[in-house]
């Protein structure tokens, strides 16, 4: 241990139980002029607030973002009300307590989860289960990256603690020792319909929490001294984060709803007014001086402004020569990470398939394996982009991305710049068969707000993507090929977001065919065929399937008669013909056909799928000629 402890003195320990007490009060008064809210979830917590945000914590009030300061995540979002109390009486400049009133109302930032909106908040929390992992990519950071002497603190429920994800990101922290992590498990024992697993067992939380290696201490979380003691426990632990299981009560202090069912997200109307009026009877009259702690400036400067970040050299194929997209994936980053050492690499045990073992062959401080726990990698990647501290490309099969959905959809709410790869897409993949095969991973990230969604047809195009992706402001997803494709592009091919190319056209094309990653490939072989009729085909790549090109679109239809044949290695549902569909729907004139994945696929070689799934050359023939 550092020192020893020492007791907090007799009149600040009752300036830290005032406090408590008022965060109560805000939060009970401003649930119930919202007339809704989680109050009774605020109460349980307001000790462990105030002892964090006037005692343990070091923060700047004037700059919440400040790259040294310790970082804090309310990961059971619900009880943001205690949160913006919390910042309002450290004596935040925007929020003062008078603005509490406007909790939940339209226009506030004081909205009835945590958002980025507020410049205190770091991530989007409420989807339960996600704070965690968020705060371990900032742990991690802080630990490995900044080597700084900031903390990260997540107050964690414990009706979320039976989400898996909060076990992943506990199993990740143990592993990679992050002694700057303190995560405080807020034990009320009442979840929102009926009471929590384990209730106040605690004797099972501990065995839990120590078999994943944390450093695990059971205090009363009402007792501010013993709140006051566990911080500095977990500060002067070395090589392990600390769980802090706090004993609580929902609803504590309000008579009538404390430790009662059926006062979760509920504003507590006339018993709350009955309690405020008790709990400001208790305050006392003694001034306090508590505040935040002073900030260790000794993170280091990082600029990742957009148009930095460059790749060392361009790319350097030949136009023929047969490269994985996935491969070309991985040499872009090695080029960002020769320019800047700030590009962090992630993946989930499947970076010798996803080529982001080559990444952290050639630097290997900066590739964090996450192992097969996709949903904790999401939130780590996060956690390590926040405050601009990296940027980070995260790699797995795109199929895989499916299941941390909900974690990528809070993660455009919590205005993430994070990148994401996702490689072995489509039926093309081959033998490995459907459980392995991304056929819904298009529709899924253009569903998410402000995401780009890059698909690169050849090794050029994708390397282009990993610079774009690396200076965007908002989060990227790349997908990548699994099999060897020819290159298309020359070296010097310029590419922009939201920006088509046509790769083959004539004055005498009867239809434009849009093609992407291995369909486009098959357009061109379909071209070759069809010249031999005399039959002549405009290929579109796409590049971005969101934004989309909505003007070369229209623009070449016409140009085509009209006509438009999309061919895509997905399922038809939010793919690329329904995005292009939507993009045409109110021309006059044009016609689209849609070659798709129509069933679930099985295995065998990509190139008889391909032909069986009627996305390959030879039923492009056929429908051309049909159109």
């Amino acid at each position: 241990m550092e020192d020893t402890y020492h007791r907090p003195d007799q009149k600040t320990l009752q300036a830290l139980k005032d406090m408590a007490n008022k965060l109560r009060i805000d939060s009970i008064e401003s649930t119930n002029t919202a007339g809704s809210g989680h109050p009774s979830s605020c109460c349980s917590m307001a000790e462990i607030m105030s002892v964090l945000f006037f005692h343990t914590m070091r923060y700047k009030v004037s700059e919440p973002r400040d790259v040294s300061s310790d970082r804090f995540i309310l990961s059971k979002g619900h009880a943001a009300p205690i949160l913006y109390a919390a910042w309002a009486e450290a004596g935040h400049e925007k929020f003062p307590v008078s603005e509490l009133g406007k909790l939940r109302t339209f226009g506030s930032d004081l909205e009835g989860h945590p958002t980025p909106r507020l410049d205190f908040v770091d991530f989007a929390t409420g989807s339960l289960g996600q704070g965690l992992s968020c705060a371990c990519g900032m742990a991690y950071t802080g630990k490995y990256f900044d080597k700084a002497s900031y903390r990260v603190f997540c107050v964690i429920g414990d009706a979320e603690a039976a989400e898996g994800s909060v076990w992943e990101a506990m199993n990740f922290a143990s592993h990679y020792k992050l002694d700057n992590l303190c995560a405080i498990f807020d034990v009320n024992r009442l979840g929102q319909s009926d009471p929590t697993m384990l209730e106040h067992d605690f004797d099972t939380y501990k065995k839990r929490t120590e078999a994943f290696g944390w450093n695990t201490l059971v205090i009363d979380g009402h007792d501010v001294e013993a709140v006051c003691k566990a911080f500095y426990e977990a500060k002067t632990t070395k090589d392990r984060p600390t769980a802090i299981l706090a004993k609580t009560y929902k609803g504590k202090g309000v008579e009538g709803v404390e430790d009662l069912e059926n006062y979760h997200g509920k504003a507590l109307g006339d018993k709350g007014k009955a309690a405020v009026e008790k709990l400001k009877e208790g305050l006392s009259d003694d001034k306090h001086n508590l505040g935040p702690q002073p900030v260790v400036d000794d993170a280091p400067a990082v600029d990742l402004s957009p148009g930095t970040i460059k790749l060392s050299e361009p790319p350097s194929y030949k136009i023929g020569d047969k490269v994985a997209v996935r491969k070309a994936y991985a040499n872009g980053l090695i080029k960002l990470g020769k320019t800047c050492d700030r590009v962090i690499a992630l993946d989930g045990d499947t970076k010798n398939s996803t080529y982001s073992l080559d990444y952290r062959k050639a630097f290997p401080g900066r590739h964090i394996e996450c192992f097969v726990a996709e949903q904790n990698m999401v939130g780590v990647a996060m956690g390590c982009a926040a405050r601009g501290r990296a940027i980070t490309f995260t790699s797995t099969f795109a199929a895989f991305f499916t299941r941390t959905f909900d974690h990528l959809r809070m993660a455009a709410v919590s205005q993430t710049s994070a990148n994401f790869c996702g490689s072995h897409c489509g039926v093309s993949i081959g033998v490995d068969g459907p459980s392995q095969m991304a056929l819904e991973d298009i529709g899924m990230f253009r569903s998410i707000p402000n995401c780009v969604v890059f698909y690169p047809s050849d090794a050029v195009s994708c390397e282009r993507a990993v610079e774009l992706a690396a200076n965007y402001k908002d989060m990227t997803f790349i997908r990548a090929t699994r099999g060897n494709t020819p290159v298309v592009y020359k070296n010097d091919e310029q590419f922009e977001i939201g920006k088509a190319k046509i790769v083959r056209e004539s004055d005498k094309d009867s239809v434009l065919v849009i093609g992407a990653g291995v369909t486009l490939i098959e357009a061109i072989e379909a071209a070759k065929e069809l010249e031999k009729e005399d039959i002549k085909i405009r290929i579109m790549d796409l590049f971005t399937m969101k934004p989309i090109d909505k003007e070369a679109i229209i623009q070449h239809a016409k140009a085509c008669g009209g006509k438009i044949l999309t061919v895509e290695d997905h399922y038809p549902e939010g793919g690329l013909g329904e995005a292009v569909i939507a993009v045409v729907a109110k021309e006059k004139g044009v016609i689209v056909e849609t070659l798709a994945v129509r069933e679930i696929p099985r295995s065998g070689p990509g190139d008889v799928l391909l032909d069986q799934y009627g996305i390959g050359a030879r039923t492009i023939v056929k429908t051309v000629k049909s159109m």
